[in-house]
């Protein structure tokens, strides 16, 4: 089993910053890849970024390229998100979710973090 923590989420101004992080636990053997993804009221949610948990890939979403920084700390198994100019579309629930090898598939998530950005 597999089990993610998020923390970092928070209340910030349009331009702003904030740094998520995800703690992976568990049996990190046959993870695929790390998602954070975020959802805001009343749309779909969508993944922001992806980091390969075995190599330095990473995937971001249009809107947030050039803002967004996903990063990973092997020694710490935490996966990182640097939010940067903060805008108030960025607002919702972020996710970390994991993949495994076999399917791809996210299997495993955490609780979730709330990020609000006020204009």
């Amino acid at each position: 089993q597999v089990q993610l923590v998020e923390s970092g989420g928070g209340s910030v101004q349009t331009g702003g910053s904030l740094r998520l992080s995800c703690v992976v636990t568990g049996i990190t053997s046959n993870l695929f890849g790390i998602g954070w993804f975020r959802q805001a009221p009343g749309k779909q949610r969508e993944v922001a970024a992806a980091h390969n948990w075995r190599n330095t890939d990473t995937y971001y979403l249009d809107s947030v390229k050039g803002r967004f920084t996903i990063s990973k700390d092997t020694g710490k198994n935490t996966v990182y998100l640097q939010m940067n100019r903060l805008k108030p579309e960025d607002t919702g629930i972020y996710s970390c979710a994991a993949s495994n090898i076999s399917t791809h598939q996210y299997a495993y998530w955490g609780q979730g973090t709330q990020v609000t950005v006020s204009s």
